[in-house]
């Protein structure tokens, strides 16, 4: 980051999403900033620190993967969330561990090509103008090919003619009235021959590899399209923008911002925790532990885009631990998480804060929604409270899924509202604890009925 945020200016940005969780959004943004110190240590102590990895012990709901997404926003990094439960033993059918690596190589690359681009754009811009007004004004290209000799007059007349028409259009194009004007133009063939790899899973790179490598030994290429104006810009200017960046470049930087500010977030770790011994190879458990522990710990993955060491990358793993504790994982492993945290479970007042405060808070979502068909939705508090109620309620006699019920509770209470709302343009609709209470409480009293509904 250009200009780094503090640990607390990092938790003030964090709160405005999320609620509650002051201890683990403490540890998060003092593990994002021990990034930013280490870059500034003397080069011979930066590859001795490493980073503080992070476990977030705690129900569904609560917050932990979104608490790891805004991180990752925070820091403009490359950030990918996997799912421990994926993944399988070397040489077992499944996902390798080093596959994330790849993945997130993937992202930091698209990131990067994606901030290059926009770099370039405005002169891509100029270019693809340029190339539209020759398909809109063909003699305009001989013009500038062949300047006529100077006593020439009837050429020189001519080429100002061109001139002259070849600016009007320029206007007519910026000023959007050639918008609905078709054009043909040259566009890449992408469609390539049929190949099917039939390679066990885990191998799941070699088809792409594969086809990659045909792509790039076969000639390219193009068909023409006949498309609008408008769509023909955006293709030339896309065209251009390719040409302009330097791929070597967008690489080399993607692999650098994946081993310094790469973050992985591993949820449901807690499945893979347990050590005993299943009557047959444990494949999902032990054996993806002593897999991840080489990533984790620091050493060199093989992707298509080059080596990429994960000595600096951050992991942070999350699992609700129910069934098994931190301590059931292999003591190599707990040893490179040396951060733990946990998120309490959520309060109805925390329910109250979660539909107001955020600045993607769910009533804001359903406002702007309604908003769209001329309806305006006013919630009384005492509604809000009545629906953090229920919602409390619900997660404490079923499976606590956390904030996740409030999403089912309000689609619940607004789905007649959200179906009539064409028909109901330009009114204004309260929610009130009554009509709270009218649509869900007899699905609340009627305890297997709410676990199926709610």
């Amino acid at each position: 980051m250009d200009k780094p945020l503090t640990p607390a200016e990092i938790v003030r940005e964090l709160d405005k999403y999320i609620i509650g969780q002051q201890e683990a959004k403490r540890m998060v943004a003092i593990a994002l900033r021990n990034r930013w110190r280490r870059q500034q240590v003397p080069e011979h102590l930066r590859d001795e620190i490493a980073p503080k990895n992070i476990i977030m012990i705690g129900p569904t709901g609560v917050g932990k993967t979104e608490i790891a997404r805004r991180l990752a926003k925070l820091a403009q990094s490359p950030f990918l969330k996997v799912e421990a439960t994926k993944f399988t033993e070397v040489g077992y059918v499944g996902r390798d561990v080093e596959s994330m690596i790849r993945d997130l190589t993937d992202i930091a690359v698209n990131m990067v090509r994606a901030e290059e681009m926009e770099r370039v754009r405005a002169r891509a811009e100029e270019l693809a103008e340029e190339k539209l007004l020759d398909i809109l004004l063909p003699q305009s290209r001989r013009k500038n090919r062949a300047a006529p000799a100077a006593g020439d007059s009837a050429e020189v007349s001519e080429v100002q003619q061109v001139d002259s028409t070849r600016e009007k259009l320029r206007k007519l194009l910026r000023d959007g009235a050639l918008d609905e004007r078709y054009v043909e133009i040259d566009v890449p063939d992408r469609s390539m021959p049929m190949i099917e790899v039939f390679a066990g899973a885990g191998l799941e790179d070699l088809d792409y590899n594969l086809r990659e490598m045909l792509s790039s030994m076969m000639p390219r290429r193009t068909r023409r399209r006949k498309v609008k104006i408008p769509e023909a810009k955006e293709i030339l200017i896309e065209e251009e923008s390719q040409r302009l960046i330097d791929m070597d470049k967008v690489i080399r930087t993607a692999i650098e911002r994946v081993e310094h500010s790469g973050i992985i977030f591993i949820d449901e770790i807690d499945k893979i925790a347990g050590r005993e011994a299943t009557g047959g190879p444990d494949v999902s458990r032990e054996g993806v532990q002593r897999d991840l522990l080489p990533i984790v710990e620091g050493s060199t993955v093989m992707t298509k885009y080059g080596m990429v060491r994960t000595d600096h990358i951050l992991f942070i793993a999350s699992g609700a631990f129910h069934m098994s504790k931190p301590s059931d994982l292999i003591p190599e492993l707990q040893g490179r998480f040396p951060i733990r945290v946990e998120l309490k479970p959520l309060t109805k007042e925390d329910f109250v804060r979660i539909l107001t405060e955020p600045e993607n808070a769910l009533i804001t979502q359903y406002r702007a929604l309604l908003a769209t068909e001329g309806v305006e939705l006013v919630f009384e508090d005492d509604a809000i409270e009545e629906i953090a109620e229920i919602a409390y309620e619900v997660n404490t006699r079923t499976e606590n899924i956390g904030a996740r019920r409030l999403h089912t509770i309000m689609e619940k209470l607004l789905s007649d509202i959200s179906f009539n709302a064409p028909d109901l343009q330009g009114q204004t609709i309260r929610i009130t604890r009554q009509y709270v209470r009218e649509t869900l409480r007899d699905i609340v009293e009627d305890q297997d009925l709410s676990r199926y509904i709610l």
